[in-house]
C-alpha cells in the first residue's frame, strides 16, 4: 500500500496517536492532518515505534531536545521527526 490507509486504518494510527501530554497530542494531530493521506505501510510502522515511546521521550524528540538514538535512528523516523518538527 503507498499512500491509500483505509478508513479504519486512518482511525487506529489516530487512536494509538493519542498521548497523555497535550503538546504532544498536538504536534501529531497537526502531523497527521497533513500527511495522513500520503501515509505509507512503512511510516505506519515508524509512527507506531515513536507511538511506544514515553510521553516525556516523545515529547523531547519532537521539540529537538534529543535526537533519535539506537533502532530509532532511522532515515523514515528522521523524515518523520523533521516533518513533525516544521508543523
Amino acid at each position: 500500500m503507498s499512500g491509500n490507509l483505509t478508513e479504519l486504518q486512518r482511525a487506529r494510527l489516530r487512536w494509538r496517536a493519542r498521548r497523555g501530554l497535550l503538546e504532544n497530542d498536538l504536534i501529531i494531530t497537526r502531523y497527521l492532518d497533513a500527511y495522513e493521506t500520503q501515509l505509507t505501510d512503512e511510516d505506519v510502522v515508524a509512527l507506531t515505534q515513536l507511538f511506544e515511546l514515553g510521553d516525556n521521550d516523545l515529547l523531547d524528540l519532537l521539540l529537538a531536545r534529543k535526537e533519535l538514538e539506537g533502532a530509532l535512528d532511522t532515515p523514515r523516523l528522521r523524515s518523520i521527526i523533521a516533518q513533525m518538527r516544521e508543523l
